[in-house]
């Protein structure tokens, strides 16, 4: 029983990590595409 126990709070905090690492992710992709539209509009003025 303890291993069951053991093993779902080790799967449940790879989950949370996991889920972590994909928002990280999205923000720097967000942050990249700000930084191409900003430039594209300096460069068109």
């Amino acid at each position: 029983m303890s291993k069951v126990l053991i093993m779902a709070a080790v799967a449940a905090a790879l989950l949370v990590a996991g889920c972590n690492t994909v928002a990280g992710v999205g923000r720097d992709m967000q942050a990249a595409g700000t930084a191409v539209k900003n430039t594209a509009e300096d460069v068109r003025r």
